[in-house]
């Protein structure tokens, strides 16, 4: 298994006819460790360690081309570092996904929550991603969903082990991370129909809920030049005096079907 992006990085995807779908899967290879579509996450340590995003008890069901990963109770934490504190259980896709020059990249595919002993309307306190990394650039585009709140997230963050991006508009934060949480109704383990698109020409960004139209961005920040998908159990609260806050014996069970991804004019 490869112990960083950074020291083996992840294969790009064979090149796609504009217009021609790919469907990425293949959760099955989580089992059977046969050609491999997925790993577990994470990032090097400054003592030249390395962070795995692997809750040791977690249950994964491969169920046709649908993944069920339920960890209850999360376990894992971080006291010093944020962004090793969030992720519990998250796994990177084995390759990386170029977005076109000219014309848009679209993934689409659904998922669903259902967190245990989490606190009502508060989706920090536990929750399911798919997140969308672009190490090179800090950008991470996400849809983060709880048992009664999804948000889009919208961020540029300083990844630990990779080099610092280059300054983007200095009139706006070189860091930033926006949690649009939206007035959608959801429920514990109902699914929702996710769909994002980014146009690098254009610098602009769009996320669909249930086929509504949920966030949409432009003047991103930085070119996104090829990313990776991320699938997570994740919290996101604030290491409180040098000790991890995020963990008080609640659990999580995400739900995620294949993506298809999309290039057009």
């Amino acid at each position: 298994m490869s112990k960083t992006h950074i020291e083996q990085p992840t294969e790009a995807a064979p090149e796609q006819t504009k217009g021609t779908p790919l469907v990425y899967g293949n959760y099955g290879s989580l089992i059977t460790g046969k050609n491999p579509t997925w790993q577990y996450g994470g990032f090097p340590l400054p003592d030249g360690g390395f962070w795995q995003y692997r809750e040791p008890n977690a249950v994964v069901v491969v169920e046709g081309d649908r993944l069920r990963v339920a960890a209850a109770p999360l376990t894992r934490s971080n006291d010093q570092v944020q962004i090793l504190d969030n992720a519990k259980n998250m796994y990177f896709s084995t390759r990386q996904f170029e977005p076109p020059e000219q014309g848009t990249i679209t993934l689409e595919w659904w998922m669903s929550a259902r967190c245990l002993n989490t606190a009502p309307r508060d989706l920090y306190d536990g929750f399911v991603s798919v997140n969308l990394l672009d190490f090179g650039a800090g950008l991470a585009l996400d849809v983060f969903m709880s048992n009664d709140v999804i948000a889009t997230v919208y961020a540029r963050l300083p990844f630990p082990g990779v080099p610092v991006p280059e300054e983007g508009q200095p009139d706006r934060p070189k860091y930033f991370c926006y949690f649009h949480e939206l007035d959608i109704p959801t429920k514990p383990g109902q699914r929702h129909e996710c769909k994002i698109a980014y146009t690098k020409s254009a610098d602009e960004l769009v996320f669909w809920i249930d086929g509504i139209e949920a966030s949409h961005y432009t003047e991103v920040p930085a070119k996104m030049n090829s990313f990776l998908i991320a699938l997570g159990l994740m919290t996101e609260k604030g290491i409180d005096q040098g000790k991890s806050a995020s963990l008080h014996g609640q659990g999580l069970i995400g739900e995620w079907g294949p993506f298809t991804i999309t290039q057009s004019l």
